[in-house]
């Protein structure tokens, strides 16, 4: 093997694994500037809504308007908590699908250059080492058959969490909803 080869090879290597580091890092970056956001919006808009409760409480004259108005007051209070919840549940399986991808974009190539690499070994292989070279490309296949296993059952329990996080978030607003008139009827 050719030491500029080698050397090219490295160089090459390296250039892609900082690559790879920035990808990683700007998506994390992303993900902390829109949770920012997120939390700087959300903080924004309780101040804004506790100040107008607050005003709206101090118009109450008697205890009927005060129960109405508790009720008035909760349902919105519990659909804006699970709309953050929401949102950052969203903000979090957007930032783990780019990463995954990076990863399997990693894995793939890292594949790559071993299945290359055994293929120029064997060429400069004594005879008789076929056994230890079938060796060798077996326990790659069972690395990738087991890496591919994995990645579908992650994708899976994603996806059953997904269904339950969106299942858990109607069943909260309809709790919320129902619990409102039922409030305003025992007033």
């Amino acid at each position: 093997m050719n030491v500029n080869a080698t050397t090219e090879q490295f160089a090459s290597a390296n250039k892609a694994n900082v690559e790879t580091l920035l990808t990683i890092a700007n998506t994390a970056f992303a993900s902390a500037e829109r949770l920012a956001a997120l939390n700087l919006n959300t903080a924004r808009a309780l101040l804004e809504d506790s100040v107008a409760s607050a005003k709206a409480l101090l118009a109450v004259k008697d205890i009927q308007q005060l129960v109405a108005m508790q009720t008035t007051l909760g349902q919105p209070a519990v659909e804006k908590a699970v709309a953050y919840s929401r949102s950052v549940y969203e903000i979090a399986t957007q930032t783990q699908e780019e990463l995954t991808k990076v990863v399997e974009g990693q894995f793939s190539e890292i594949n790559k250059n071993v299945s290359s690499a055994l293929d120029k070994a064997v060429k400069n292989a004594p005879a008789g080492s076929d056994v230890a070279v079938a060796a060798v490309k077996s326990a790659i296949a069972a690395a990738n058959s087991a890496y591919d296993s994995m990645t579908k059952a992650a994708k899976q329990v994603a996806e059953i969490a997904e269904a339950n996080v969106a299942a858990a978030t109607t069943a909260t607003v309809k709790a919320a909803g129902g619990a409102a008139p039922k409030a305003r009827k025992a007033a």
